[in-house]
């Protein structure tokens, strides 16, 4: 579907592009797309990116395993409680 770009600087850049080997006009569109999407992704309130953390871990089946506090304590240089 063809696009209408209104930005001269874009428009000049495309065939610096074009000269670059691997480097397709669409490839660009889509990196640029990519990096505005996660750009967007990471702009959300701490707040939201936990709760979906969150959701996420709890989605994951329990395995049953107990945490070894002294495992942890021994990781952690911790040597007056393993």
């Amino acid at each position: 579907m063809p696009r209408f770009i209104k930005d001269n600087a874009a428009t000049e850049a495309e065939p610096d592009l074009a000269a670059r080997p691997r480097i397709t006009p669409t490839d660009a569109v889509q990196a640029a797309n990519a990096e505005t999407l996660g750009r967007d992704a990471r702009a959300l309130a701490v707040g939201e990116r936990v709760a979906s953390i969150v959701a996420q871990l709890d989605a994951l089946p329990s395995t049953g395993a107990k945490a070894d506090k002294a495992f942890f304590d021994r990781e952690w240089g911790d040597r007056n409680n393993g």
